[in-house]
């Protein structure tokens, strides 16, 4: 019985948080506390954490600890699998969808149209950090002497080292951050 409450309740986690592992956080607690008391706040706070410390999606490590909690191995199995089975479904709905009319023009056009969105949502938010790094803000400063230098230098030099030797970004990544130390350690 406790298998199908898991799988139950973590099944209309999975439908409804809408907008990412976050927006899952007041369902799987409203679900976990306080409908089935499975946990204390205390532990659920215990488990929040250590979903957020471990690699993947939060979610799905909430899904995986809370149904180890409740019972065990198994109980971890089904909760994760309550919580990723809409998302899959509806993927696998999408995907027939688009493979049976892929080829109509307004299927094509409704693509097209949202591809320039994509791209413009990417960008919105590449250039919110960058303006964050940069100056500050989110969005550009009244005033130019807000600029970071040490910033713009680690980011010309980043982007110099990645076109012009095609390094690993992950190398690139590691040695910004330790300029970053080094430089803000010697400035501050």
């Amino acid at each position: 019985m406790i298998y199908l409450q898991l799988l139950w309740s973590f099944i209309q986690i999975g439908m409804f948080s809408i907008g990412g592992g976050y927006a899952a956080m007041p369902l799987i607690e409203h679900q976990v506390v306080e409908i089935h008391g499975w946990l204390d706040m205390v532990q659920f706070a215990d488990i929040i954490t250590i979903a957020e410390m471990t690699p993947g999606p939060i979610a799905i490590n909430s899904a995986t600890f809370v149904g180890t909690q409740v019972a065990g191995l198994t109980g971890a199995i089904v909760a994760t699998i309550g919580c990723v089975l809409p998302s899959c479904v509806i993927v696998m709905f999408l995907a027939y969808i688009y493979y049976k009319y892929r080829g109509l023009s307004m299927v094509q056009g409704v693509l097209g149209g949202l591809r320039p969105a994509v791209v413009a949502m990417i960008a919105s938010a590449g250039l919110s950090i960058v303006f964050l790094a940069f100056f500050g803000t989110k969005s550009l400063p009244a005033s130019i002497d807000a600029i970071q230098w040490i910033s713009v230098l680690i980011f010309a030099a980043g982007l110099f080292i990645l076109r012009k030797w095609h390094l690993n970004p992950i190398l690139v990544m590691v040695g910004s951050g330790a300029a970053g130390v080094l430089l803000y350690g010697l400035a501050g």
